[in-house]
């Protein structure tokens, strides 16, 4: 039996457009389909099969000087993503409290991420995507559709979840696009 399929028996639906800040909406759209659980953990597997057998070279690559490494945007998917579950986990637990924004370039420029080794990245990543589908196969069917204030918007649990698969696809895709098929 899948991950997925371990999900309560409740249908969890697609976010609608006032669920999200209309900026989401170009992670949002980028998700195919209603089986969000079952999203994230087909995207874990894609993304190993593209990082697999990179070398430190690879992990070092920027497509342009002015732009990330590999490794910096792989450490940036990885910051995005505990962010995102983190306003997940907490909106989904009826927090009301409001929850900061955060400045992804000050992340990635104040991290570690071009001096670790990739594999130690991969596995973080593979890490951080267990943790995330581990807390959300484990909401019920009222926290998904909790509403909570991130970043001085408004937004749902499934929502969130969402954004997580489409930020990777983003991502993915700028990775196939701009640094592996530059090479």
């Amino acid at each position: 039996m899948s991950e997925s399929a371990l999900v309560a028996t409740f249908n969890i639906a697609r976010p609608e457009p006032g669920e999200y800040p209309p900026y989401y909406e170009k992670y949002i759209s980028l998700v195919p389909g209603s089986d969000i659980l079952g999203a994230l953990e087909s995207q874990r597997r894609q993304m190993l099969i593209l990082l697999c057998g990179r070398d430190e070279k690879d992990g070092d690559f920027r497509y342009a000087p002015d732009k990330w490494s590999v490794k910096e945007l792989l450490g940036h998917v990885c910051d995005s993503e505990r962010i995102f579950a983190y306003r997940a986990l907490r909106i989904s637990r009826a927090d009301r409290t409001p929850i900061e924004g955060f400045e992804q370039d000050d992340y990635v420029r104040n991290s570690p991420f071009a001096h670790r080794p990739m594999a130690e990245l991969i596995e973080d990543y593979i890490a951080v995507r267990r943790a995330t589908v581990t807390l959300l196969r484990n909401l019920d069917e009222e926290a998904w559709s909790r509403i909570g204030i991130a970043n001085k918007n408004e937004v749902s649990v499934r929502a969130l979840a969402y954004c997580i698969a489409g930020h990777e696809l983003h991502h993915k895709r700028i990775l196939e696009e701009r640094y592996f098929a530059a090479k």
